[in-house]
C-alpha cells in the first residue's frame, strides 16, 4: 500500500498518523475490522490511506471532523465510499455506529479524549469495545492540553491557555520560538491535563482493558479488552513495540531536534528581518541630503577625516 507521510508535511514534523500505518493496518487485520470510525480526519492524510485499505478488504470508513480541510472535502466529494460527518467528536459519537475499530486523533486535550473514550465504552454493543487506536499519547500532548476551540471545553476542564505558545521538550512552560500551537496549556503536567492522562485514567477505571503505548511519531496508543476474541492477535503485534526503550530514546531525540530546528529557524528569520530593516535605513541614509551635510560638517570639524561617511555606509551594506 502507498504511504506518503510527507505529502502534506513539508516541514517533516511527522504529525500524521499515516506515519504509523505499518502498525495500524496489521492491528485492524488482527481485530478483523470491516468498519473504521476515524475521529479527527483534518486534511485526510490517514483517511485516504484507510480508504485504500478498506477497498482491499471490503471495509467501510467513516470520518468525523467539524472543520474538514479542503483536501478532505474534495476527497469526500470524489469518493462515495467515504462518509464524512461534519460534527464534533462528542456530537458524532452520541449517534454514529462505532464500527469494529475507532481511530482517535481529534482535539488533543483531557476533556475531549475522556469524553470520546467514555462514549465509545458506553455505547459498545454486547459489552465488547471496538479496537481503539489513538494518536498523540506522546510528547507534546501526553501531559499538555491543546484546544481547537477552547470555548467548547467546560471551564473546570480547561487549563490556563497560552495563545500561540511554543513548546519544547523538557520545558514544562512556554518557550519563545519553540513549536507553536494556537491554544495550548500554559504548563505541562498535573491532573486533567493531556491526552495520555485521559487515556490512563480511562483504562484505570475499566476492568479487563489493556493499554499499549508505541513511542514513535508523537505516540500511538492501543486500547482493547483482554477477553476479546482477537485480543491475543493484537497483543502479539504491539508487544515488541509497547513502551520500547529504544523507540523511546529515538522519539525523544527526534522531537528534541525537531523543536531545536524550529527555534533556530525562528531566530534566523528574525535576524534576517532585523538586517532587512537595517539595510533599508542605511539606504535611506545614502540618499539623504541631511546625511551628506552632516558628513561635510564632520569632515570640517575633524579636519579632513569625518567621524562617519557615506563610504562607511556603503561598506556596511555591500561588503558583508
Amino acid at each position: 500500500m502507498r504511504i506518503e507521510p510527507h505529502a502534506h508535511d513539508p516541514g517533516r514534523w511527522g504529525h500524521s498518523m499515516v506515519n504509523l500505518a505499518e502498525l495500524i493496518v496489521p492491528l485492524l487485520g488482527a481485530a478483523g475490522a470491516r468498519s473504521v470510525l476515524e475521529v479527527g480526519a483534518y486534511g485526510g492524510d490517514l483517511t485516504g490511506f484507510l480508504l485504500e485499505w478498506a477497498g482491499r478488504v471490503d471495509a467501510t470508513v467513516t470520518a468525523i471532523d467539524p472543520m474538514p480541510q479542503p483536501a478532505l472535502e474534495a476527497m469526500a466529494e470524489q469518493r462515495p465510499d467515504l462518509e464524512l460527518v461534519r460534527e464534533t467528536s462528542v456530537e458524532a459519537l452520541e449517534h454514529l455506529p462505532l464500527g469494529d475499530a475507532v481511530v482517535i486523533d481529534g482535539d488533543h486535550n483531557y476533556y475531549t479524549v475522556s469524553e470520546e473514550l467514555r462514549l465509545v465504552a458506553g455505547r459498545s454493543e454486547g459489552g465488547l469495545m471496538p479496537l481503539v487506536i489513538l494518536h498523540d499519547v506522546g510528547w507534546p500532548h501526553a501531559r499538555r492540553d491543546a484546544y481547537y476551540t477552547p470555548e467548547l471545553i467546560p471551564d473546570e476542564y480547561r487549563q490556563p491557555i497560552e495563545e500561540n505558545g511554543g513548546v519544547f521538550p523538557g520545558d514544562d512552560g512556554i518557550r519563545d520560538g519553540a513549536l507553536p500551537y494556537h491554544h495550548v496549556a500554559a504548563r505541562e503536567g498535573g491532573p486533567q491535563n493531556g491526552v495520555l492522562t485521559a487515556v490512563e485514567n480511562f483504562v484505570a477505571g475499566q476492568e479487563g482493558v489493556r493499554l499499549a503505548l508505541v513511542p514513535a511519531f508523537f505516540g500511538l496508543g492501543v486500547i482493547w479488552q483482554t477477553d476479546a476474541p482477537w485480543a491475543d492477535a493484537v497483543a502479539a503485534i504491539v508487544d515488541p513495540w509497547d513502551r520500547n526503550p529504544l523507540l523511546q530514546r529515538l522519539e525523544a531525540n527526534r522531537v528534541y531536534h525537531l523543536a531545536s530546528m524550529h527555534v533556530e529557524k525562528v531566530m534566523v528569520t528574525r535576524e534576517r528581518e532585523r538586517n532587512h530593516r537595517r539595510n533599508l535605513l542605511l539606504l535611506k541614509l545614502l540618499e539623504s541630503r541631511s546625511f551628506s551635510l552632516a558628513e561635510r560638517i564632520s569632515r570640517f570639524r575633524q579636519r579632513g577625516e569625518p567621524a562617519f561617511s557615506k563610504e562607511d555606509v556603503r561598506r556596511a551594506l555591500f561588503d558583508e
